[in-house]
């Protein structure tokens, strides 16, 4: 009895000091486990990506893409295919922002389990190339924990949006912090941005994070860093 009662001990200290050490790298970077999960399907997403960005248009849409004379009409074009071919869950693009070390692949919605993934594109806001408002939402603890830092951005800071037609740079415009049900947010503005939405403070969902950067400049397709 008193060698089940020490093994019975042992295993409870030692998940205990597993809890504590899991809660002091929560808070100090993100949660471990689900960081893990995360990585993992964001490799998924990255080899679902480069197929993407390697396929090649149809003979169809070769056709009508020569139609086109200028690189806005030939975005315009490839963003309205990607659009109607997209599906919750596959990947969206890939989200750079130098200033807070983020380089994610985004999928494309913000069910729980799309955001598992990383951040989730919000399936009825626009793609990139189509004008109007791209919002992206994403985690700040848990599953690699995206937008943790989103907070410190400022002015001058770009958020680069690569998507399998072009790329698309933004710079940081303003933050605001709103209700959960404020989804005024994500609305078209009568210009061309890209919104980031979080959950605030840490560790909390009272609230949200809002992050507004404008369009600043486009690249093509076969202009863009393929990196």
């Amino acid at each position: 009895m008193r060698r089940v009662l020490r093994a019975l001990s042992s295993v409870l200290i030692v998940s205990g000091v597993l809890l504590i050490v899991d809660a002091g790298i929560t808070l100090a970077w993100q949660e471990p486990v689900s960081a893990f999960l995360a990585n993992r399907q964001q490799s998924k997403l990255a080899d679902q990506f480069e197929q993407v960005v390697q396929a090649q248009p149809t003979p169809v849409q070769r056709r009508a893409l020569a139609q086109l004379r200028t690189d806005r009409h030939r975005i315009a074009f490839l963003a309205r295919e990607a659009r109607r071919k997209a599906v919750d869950g596959d990947v969206f693009g890939r989200l750079r922002i130098p200033a807070i070390g983020v380089d994610s692949y985004v999928v494309n919605g913000t069910a729980p389990d799309d955001l598992r993934k990383g951040p989730g594109h919000y399936p009825d806001t626009t793609f990139p190339g189509l004008g109007g408002t791209v919002a992206i939402a994403g985690h700040r603890t848990t599953y690699l924990a995206p937008f943790r830092k989103i907070d410190e951005l400022g002015r001058g800071d770009e958020l680069v949006l690569r998507m399998s037609y072009g790329t698309f740079t933004y710079v940081y415009d303003r933050q605001q912090i709103v209700k959960p049900t404020a989804t005024y947010v994500t609305r078209d503005v009568g210009y061309d941005q890209l919104v980031l939405s979080a959950c605030h403070p840490l560790y909390s969902a009272a609230e949200r994070i809002i992050v507004y950067a404008r369009l600043k400049s486009v690249r093509p397709r076969d202009a863009a860093d393929r990196s």
